[in-house]
């Protein structure tokens, strides 16, 4: 019905309650104001990560929702994937026993940083968070999750090392239409999105440029819009790579590292135990047992291509555990 049908969420925020719950899914800096105000309204809520953009913007989120009485979650999916409920329960049946140390890479992928990093949504500090925020909290919810004690220490360093000016090769035009070096860039905007396109591939995240992707709206979109930038001419300021190193209150460790300069992939992750050794891609998960030297594979694929199935079925499972508890 058009009486149900909202085109701000301040008009729906106002109204009279008509639901239980709410997902707020807005960009990273404008999820305060919504929070608070559906808080006040007296829905529960799922929160898209991140939480908030700074430390401030989360304490008043959670002094609301504590004053309202509601129920809360942010949408860290991926301790829902299959992947990582199976992890979870290998670990809490004691299979490598005490954990020592826990490895984590995030392979964010060279086409992928150009495209939502350099060019995109999440490109640039003010307008969105920084990367370990924007991109890797995920990852370091993820890594909490696992090692099942607190964080007594942590130290990070990162940077913006290639996409920035000083590093465009000779000759680089402001526009990839027009570079006469498009060719060779691994980062062409041609490359990467009339690319896909040549081959069939008509959805994320060539439709990110035009709801109906064909060689002349792309082409335009490419002209005309910030996807069709030299990833050396952006306004971007958020990172590269980074790395985070931290210790436990049991004295165990982890290591985080996200880096834009790989393939895209699924997330690697080792974890080192007192008994055994647990390694995985995000699919498949090897564990090598120490006692008896021999190496158990399972794999974790859901088999399911659609939305819900998004995240390794992370996104399903976290919308559906936030349903039952609201």
């Amino acid at each position: 019905p058009t009486d149900q049908v909202f085109t701000d969420w301040r008009d729906l925020s106002s109204a009279p309650k008509r639901a239980d719950a709410v997902l707020i899914c807005t960009q990273d800096a404008m999820h305060v104001e919504p929070a608070i105000a559906f808080a006040e309204a007296g829905y529960h809520i799922l929160l898209e990560k991140p939480m908030a953009p700074d430390a401030e913007g989360c304490r008043q989120i959670v002094e609301a929702i504590e004053k309202a009485g509601v129920m809360f979650a942010v949408a860290h999916v991926s301790r829902y994937t299959t992947f990582s409920q199976q992890v979870k329960s290998m670990l809490n049946d004691g299979l490598i026993s005490d954990i020592v140390s826990l490895q984590r890479l995030e392979p964010v992928g060279y086409w992928h940083q150009a495209h939502s990093f350099v060019r995109g949504n999440w490109r640039n500090e003010t307008e969105s968070s920084f990367m370990l925020l924007a991109k890797s909290c995920h990852d370091l919810d993820w890594i909490r999750y696992m090692m099942g004690v607190e964080c007594a220490a942590v130290s990070s360093f990162g940077s913006l090392r290639h996409f920035r000016p000083d590093q465009a090769p000779e000759g680089a035009t402001e526009r990839c239409l027009d570079c006469p070096v498009e060719a060779k860039c691994p980062y062409s905007a041609k490359k990467i999105y009339l690319g896909r396109l040549a081959d069939r591939q008509a959805g994320w995240p060539v439709d990110v440029l035009t709801p109906k992707p064909t060689v002349e709206s792309v082409t335009q979109a490419l002209r005309d819009g910030p996807y069709g930038r030299c990833v050396y001419a952006c306004d971007n300021d958020v990172v590269d790579h980074q790395v985070v190193n931290m210790r436990f209150a049991d004295d165990s460790t982890a290591a985080f590292t996200m880096t834009a300069f790989t393939e895209a992939a699924g997330r690697r992750t080792n974890i080192f135990g007192t008994r055994g050794h647990i390694y995985g891609d995000g699919q498949h998960i090897h564990h090598f047992d120490f006692l008896t030297d021999k190496t158990q594979t399972i794999d974790t694929a859901t088999g399911d291509p659609s939305i819900l199935g998004g995240h390794g079925g992370g996104d399903a499972a976290a919308d559906l555990s936030a349903l039952a508890a609201s």
